[in-house]
């Protein structure tokens, strides 16, 4: 049972925080879903809330392994393959411990690869966590079953202000203006614009 690591998983931000003993150890980009937030069955929402890796399925997988019905097919996708949108590599199941997310599991919401990762930073799952094929293997690797996930509205830094400044959200610096020179070397044309 991981007692040590935690996933943190920030729907604003569309990315995923590890942390072990409390220490942040690696944050990946991902995808929940299109559908937005819900835990009702049947709606493709991704859950909010307190979770745990309930089981690992695809240990020693080739990255891109086709996995159906949580068996590998012996198919294997490239990245970005077109008109193929399957469960690829890994699969962390997770089990709802709250009482507004206690079907995840039987609404079969993992933490998985996907050959879409064109898609990953924006919202395109059917309510799963989806992750580029190569991160899924390092978190699979990292976390046991029992580790705490995490899936929560907010920003990283909203939660975890020492360690993401908001800088996202600040206004861009100013820029220092051309000097003569600079603006000799533009075209006249440009100029003008």
């Amino acid at each position: 049972m991981d007692k040590r690591h935690v996933i943190h998983v920030s729907v604003a931000d569309q990315k995923m925080l590890v942390t072990d003993r409390g220490e942040a150890v690696s944050t990946y980009p991902i995808s929940t879903s299109k559908y937005g937030l819900s835990s009702r069955p049947g709606s493709y929402g991704t859950p909010l809330g307190k979770h745990r890796v309930a089981r690992k399925i695809g240990h020693g997988l080739p990255l891109g392994a086709v996995l159906k019905s949580r068996r590998f097919t012996g198919e294997i996708l490239p990245v970005d393959a077109p008109g193929r949108d399957p469960i690829v590599t890994r699969i962390l199941w997770l089990r709802g411990v709250e009482r507004g997310n206690g079907n995840s599991f039987s609404r079969l919401i993992y933490i998985h690869g996907t050959p879409e990762e064109r898609n990953i930073g924006s919202p395109s799952s059917y309510g799963c966590i989806r992750m580029r094929s190569k991160d899924v293997t390092e978190l699979f690797a990292r976390v046991g079953v029992g580790a705490k996930v995490d899936i929560f509205r907010d920003p990283l830094a909203v939660r975890f202000p020492k360690l993401f400044k908001q800088q996202e959200h600040a206004a861009p610096a100013p820029q220092p203006a051309a000097t003569p020179a600079e603006m000799a070397a533009i075209p006249a044309a440009a100029r003008e614009l």
